[in-house]
């Protein structure tokens, strides 16, 4: 004997009025929906179409298992419990109220509990009940309304702050922005300094190469050899960049790279104009600290220095070469200096050769509207 005889379905003129509102507004979920269309369709009463079985399923492309299960759940305990069933009704009784939600979303901007350094889903789902916001509430529930606030507590990002209302920001900013928006010169090269350290790491296993099918395998240990030090200075009109590799970051191995930019790498040049930022090491006078005093006062009369402002290292171009890098080069294992230093030259080499530069579109006018804030002459 199959369902259909079995289980008879007969819908009031109320039920379907429901039911026909559910699907052509369509807010329910896709389950509620099928669901009401089977009992629509399998209604035996005086207007209902009384389907059989395999023509609801054939017409909603479902499984007779579920048109059965519908019409024997609509018999024995109702409409609604056919549409939603009970324990999916328990569920959304504990969905959270418009007190709860500003509850919830208070202490996911505020800071964690001692000894975690981030909130998630079911850390503050137990911190709700246990402040007595609610008496139960799931972790999908919490996850529901995060994300209708874009809220997000378990992601963070670094940022260089500024200071509001700052003038000497605002002078070095738009001192650096105009510096940029000069034409290329082979006489005076706009050049973008800055360092950056790297650990050296040797395997303590061979790794395994990459296979079809397989990625490339180390071994999660290693040891430490060390650091090393990567000066970079980058000219984004011509595409050059040079890099020196140095085993300590002291005023000596910054004198040292910034002597071979007019030795080395400018020799024609009448003035170079260095960009860089305010490191205690990066000032012109540590070349009277290491070199002769006519040496120093020489290599001072070839630089013209413009510095980013305090946190602002975005402002420094350097900053693009030394994220690629870091992304390309510096992201593998080097266990001597002189490895890092072979691999940086080999990266340096093959940049120079694709002449890759840096187009930079911030302007002083883009600041003085984006960075309005940082003006003090600019009141709001």
């Amino acid at each position: 004997m199959s369902l259909v005889k079995k289980y008879r379905e007969v819908l009031t003129t109320e039920q379907r009025e429901e039911l026909s509102l559910m699907i052509s507004t369509g807010k329910a979920s896709a389950r509620e929906l099928t669901h009401a269309r089977i009992l629509l369709k399998a209604d035996q009463g005086q207007v209902g179409p009384a389907w059989s079985d395999k023509q609801i399923q054939e017409a909603l492309d479902i499984s007779a298992v579920t048109v059965a299960r519908v019409r024997k759940r609509c018999a024995q305990v109702g409409v609604q419990e056919a549409i939603v069933p009970a324990s999916v009704q328990r569920v959304r009784q504990h969905r959270l109220d418009g007190t709860q939600e500003a509850y919830l979303i208070a202490l996911a901007c505020s800071q964690p509990p001692d000894g975690y350094t981030r909130w998630t889903l079911r850390l503050l789902a137990q911190q709700l009940v246990e402040l007595g916001y609610v008496e139960t509430v799931s972790h999908e529930t919490v996850r529901q309304v995060l994300l209708v606030n874009d809220l997000k507590p378990w992601i963070k990002k670094q940022w260089c702050i500024p200071t509001r209302a700052d003038a000497e920001f605002v002078y070095h900013m738009e001192d650096v922005l105009e510096v940029y928006t000069r034409p290329y010169s082979p006489r005076r090269p706009q050049v973008c300094m800055d360092e950056v350290n790297t650990q050296l790491l040797s395997e303590t296993r061979e790794p395994f190469p990459m296979e079809p099918g397989k990625p490339k395998r180390e071994d999660y240990e290693y040891e430490r050899q060390g650091i090393c030090n990567v000066f970079l200075a980058c000219e984004s009109l011509s595409g050059k960049r040079f890099t020196m590799v140095a085993t300590r970051r002291t005023k000596q191995e910054w004198a040292e790279f910034v002597r071979r930019l007019p030795d080395k790498c400018y020799p024609d040049a009448e003035k170079i104009i260095l960009v860089m930022d305010n490191l205690n090491t990066h000032t012109l006078a540590a070349l009277y600290e290491v070199f002769p005093i006519v040496k120093a006062r020489h290599l001072c009369q070839r630089f013209e220095v413009h510095y980013t402002p305090k946190h602002a290292s975005w402002l420094n171009m350097a900053e693009i070469e030394l994220s690629a890098l870091d992304r390309q080069c510096l992201s593998q294992r080097f266990a001597s200096p002189e490895v890092a230093e072979r691999h940086i030259a080999a990266w340096t080499t093959r940049r120079n050769q694709q002449q890759t530069t840096i187009q930079w579109r911030f302007t002083a006018e883009d600041a003085s509207i984006r960075l309005k804030h940082l003006y003090p002459s600019i009141k709001d």
